[in-house]
């Protein structure tokens, strides 16, 4: 028997409504919630997350569909949850307190906090019980319960600290970018390469150890690296990173498109999820870097992250939804790993032990359980080379091996399409769908395909049509007919990306129009007049504990670093200098922070590439 509905079967998020059976008396984020802590003399019990997030998928079958837990929650604090998605402006808050307080964040993002928003204590995920080193629910809600009730003066005081603390945190970056800056400069450039290539693994491409996240800013920069001035190693960590990730497990050789990031440091155990943010990205990374390089495989990488996403996340609207799950039957990767009985009841005997050569199966399995690392019986498909060396060392003519390869794909595919598919996140991003409009439009000129910018412009309607406040600026989420949230600055600064993108392919100068309109529209917004820059939410957003400005790019490219190149792009469409000139203003707003570690900022540093050779070619 179902559980009853609690009050997130009201919402349109697909993650609050996979909560929605819980015995958890969940209310979503709303000032009615927070009143109902207050009335009650109340915690509240913060859990952010998202839909296609494995760990927040073992949270909730551990703890939130668990009675006893649900009873603790219910009976000593008021829960309330949000989508990270939905909300990245209250994930990006408490994350960055998160952090603060632990030296660490992630997902689920568990606070507590008193009525007034206030956190007194964070974690991220948070087993039933007490393992791993972590303290558990059934031990850690007593505690905090019982620190409310005897204690509480202690809390408050803790709650105050930590909200000052934020503050000073906050103001400290303020105070940091208001202080003259050392002119950047191509130094400032040549620093972060040197930085970058620092933590290059020359072995399996990609940078630092395990986990590994695409980062596709980091080989944007590189390639610009190497073309300004011929740095070998740049273009070559490149290479090696996007082969790395092209042949590894963290690519669906089945499918198309590249799973969120590698739990090891070869590429080829993901954490199973599909981010539209990771398709845009990373094809723009394979399409510039088959610029670069002439590499066919960059090329056909970029077109099969597009087909995945035509074929398996377009709305009906032309625009995209946000992503696809790491689980499926409650495993994780159950959709895409093939056991070797499973590839001779596919394929038959031949193509089987052909299927499990060329993708490197065995009896045993290469899926590995991430807590104990033992063998599941299943295995990731991948490459160990790409096709020719593998037809040259198995002495087979390329044609016939590519044929085979083609035709065993095919059938598994199909058999896959029979599994139960993974839970599919439908809602619809501005932010997001401004990355992939621009990737898909610059790859319409890449690879010379006019489908693309089809597909691109498609997507622009869908979003300008569905998501627009009536001040013309944008709502940030879209589903079942229902535009929602209020847009933030990426989804502004993408959204202008895109458009911008979208009129360099096609020369409709309707996209340059509403391109120039949301760009303004973001400056009236998010500008900050005092300091330069621009804040996450707009000055008439719902008030929180500080108003954050990120630039700082992490797994995405931050806010401030996609309207700094937005800004430079519509300065040299439309020719005005005052949209340059708001992009030199945030160099030096931002000046201080990029010169200190200027590999924290490397899409920004793409931007300033272009900043400086235009200057350069100005004479100036």
């Amino acid at each position: 028997m179902s559980q009853p509905l609690n009050a997130l079967h009201r919402e349109k998020s697909p993650y609050l409504l996979q909560h929605a059976h819980n015995p958890v008396a969940w209310h979503a984020w709303n000032e009615d919630a927070f009143a109902l802590a207050r009335e009650q003399d109340k915690p509240v019990f913060l859990s952010i997350g998202y839909s296609t997030c494995h760990w927040c998928h073992v949270m909730a079958h551990e703890s939130f569909e668990d009675e006893e837990v649900a009873r603790l929650l219910n009976d000593w604090f008021i829960p309330v949850k949000v989508d990270r998605e939905e909300r990245p402006d209250i994930d990006s808050l408490y994350m960055t307190v998160c952090q603060l307080m632990t030296g660490a964040g992630g997902w689920p993002l568990s606070v507590f906090m008193t009525a007034d928003k206030m956190p007194f204590f964070s974690a991220t995920y948070i087993p039933k019980m007490t393992r791993f080193g972590r303290t558990g629910m059934l031990e850690l809600l007593p505690r905090i319960e019982e620190l409310w009730r005897l204690r509480r003066r202690d809390i408050l005081q803790s709650a105050v600290s930590i909200a000052d603390h934020l503050q000073q945190f906050v103001s400290g970056d303020l105070m940091r970018q208001h202080q003259p800056a050392e002119p950047l400069s191509v130094k400032t450039l040549d620093q972060a390469c040197t930085q970058l290539l620092e933590r290059f693994d020359p072995e399996h491409g990609g940078f630092g150890g395990a986990p590994k996240f695409p980062s596709p800013h980091n080989l944007l920069f590189l390639l610009r690296r190497h073309a300004r001035t011929g740095n070998a190693q740049a273009l070559q960590a490149v290479e090696r990173t996007l082969l790395g990730m092209r042949l590894g497990g963290l690519f669906d050789h089945l499918g198309g498109g590249f799973h969120r990031y590698s739990t090891d440091e070869r590429w080829l155990l993901p954490h199973f999820e599909k981010m539209l943010y990771d398709q845009a990205t990373l094809a723009r990374a394979y399409l510039e870097g088959f610029q670069a390089t002439g590499n066919a495989l960059f090329a056909e990488t970029a077109r099969a992250i597009f087909s995945y996403v035509q074929r398996d996340l377009l709305d009906g609207c032309g625009a995209f939804h946000a992503a696809e799950d790491a689980d499926s039957e409650g495993e994780e990767g159950k959709f895409y790993v093939f056991s070797m009985e499973e590839l001779f009841q596919t394929l038959g005997e031949e193509d089987a032990a052909l299927a499990a050569e060329v993708f490197n199966c065995r009896r045993e399995g290469n899926f590995l359980e991430e807590a104990t690392g033992h063998a599941t019986g299943t295995n990731i498909l991948h490459l160990s080379a790409p096709l020719d060396a593998l037809a040259a060392a198995m002495q087979l003519p390329l044609d016939e091996l590519r044929l085979r390869v083609d035709s065993i794909t095919a059938r598994l595919f199909a058999a896959r399409g029979r599994r139960v598919r993974p839970h599919k996140d439908d809602k619809i991003l501005a932010d997001w769908n401004g990355l992939m409009i621009a990737s898909l439009a610059f790859g319409a000129r890449a690879l010379q395909d006019e489908h693309l910018a089809v597909a691109a412009a498609r997507a622009a309607g869908g979003i300008l049509t569905r998501m627009r406040l009536p001040d013309g600026g944008l709502f940030h989420r879209y589903r079942e007919g229902d535009a929602a949230v209020p847009g933030l600055l990426d989804d502004y600064a993408a959204m202008v990306w895109g458009l911008l993108e979208l009129h360099q392919t096609t020369g409709d100068a309707t996209w340059l129009d509403q391109a120039t309109t949301l760009a303004t529209r973001m400056v009236e917004k998010f500008w900050d007049d005092q300091r330069g820059g621009f804040f996450q939410v707009a000055e008439d957003a719902e008030p929180l504990l500080v108003r954050l400005k990120e630039v700082h790019d992490g797994a995405l490219p931050s806010g401030n670093s996609l309207a700094f190149h937005a800004l430079l792009l519509l300065a040299r469409q439309t020719g005005d200098a005052a949209w340059s000139g708001k992009a030199r203003a945030m160099v030096d707003a931002f000046g201080n922070d990029i010169a200190a570690m200027p590999l924290s900022y490397t899409f920004f540093c793409c931007g300033l590439d272009t900043l400086l050779h235009d200057a350069e070619a100005r004479g100036a």
